[in-house]
């Protein structure tokens, strides 16, 4: 019987911002101005190197930062510099960039939640289902919860650049177990990640797969996860 759910972050429950998004809201903030070519050239590289976090994964990574990479989620620090790295690799207009698109990507507006999450979140609680969200990060993502109204319907926060490990170890799922009082068999693990979430399954806890999908193409991703629990 299902008594708690764990549930990922990004593409899980909500969902960064595009990377044209991404680069247009952080040139007007930085008053830096691109041509339409320029522009479009720029963000291709910033794809093509997955330098915007929870965006699309790198499609090579340099040498110099392989390791970094693997281990990007174990501190703050590790985190910045290898998003930061990604983005001098895939070269910026202009130097300032690096750390100024990295600051945009933590901010509350650049995050928007899938459109069953508050709704799923909400049923949770009106049923007595505590929750936790499991995050490989490296910054504290609490305040964007805060901002979509959604703080409220967690109950504990499991971050990798806190715990000082990441999923898929299982020392992640078992401090979010431990935190919500119930044994791993009870505890229903929800992310987009076969590999990292999927870790959940060597505690013995259930899984269940959604589809890291943007938001407009994913509006009932969640709902499935109700049935899992039986009515109530």
């Amino acid at each position: 019987m299902i008594k708690g759910v764990m549930f990922d972050f990004s593409g899980t429950l909500l969902r960064i911002e595009s990377t044209e998004e991404w680069l247009a809201t952080t040139l007007a903030a930085t008053g830096i101005t691109l041509a339409d070519e320029e522009f479009a050239e720029t963000a291709r590289r910033l794809t093509e190197y997955g330098a915007l976090p929870g965006g699309p994964a790198p499609r090579h990574i340099p040498a110099h930062l392989e390791t970094l990479w693997h281990e990007r989620d174990m501190s703050a620090e590790q985190h910045r510099a290898a998003y930061g790295g990604l983005a001098e690799a895939a070269g910026l207009p202009a130097a300032e960039l690096v750390q100024a698109l990295y600051d945009r990507h933590m901010t509350p507006a650049a995050w928007q939640p899938y459109p069953d999450t508050e709704p799923t979140l909400r049923e949770l609680r009106r049923r007595g289902v505590p929750v936790a969200v499991v995050s490989n990060i490296g910054w504290d993502l609490r305040p964007v919860f805060r901002a979509h109204g959604l703080d409220a319907l967690v109950d504990t926060y499991v971050l990798s650049f806190e715990l000082g490990a990441q999923k898929p170890d299982p020392v992640v799922f078992r401090t979010a177990c431990d935190r919500l009082g119930l044994v791993p068999a009870d505890v229903l693990m929800v992310g987009d990640d076969r590999r990292a979430d999927g870790g959940a399954r060597a505690l013995g806890c259930p899984v269940h797969f959604v589809d890291h999908l943007p938001v407009d193409q994913r509006p009932g991703g969640l709902a499935p996860l109700l049935d899992l629990l039986g009515s109530s």
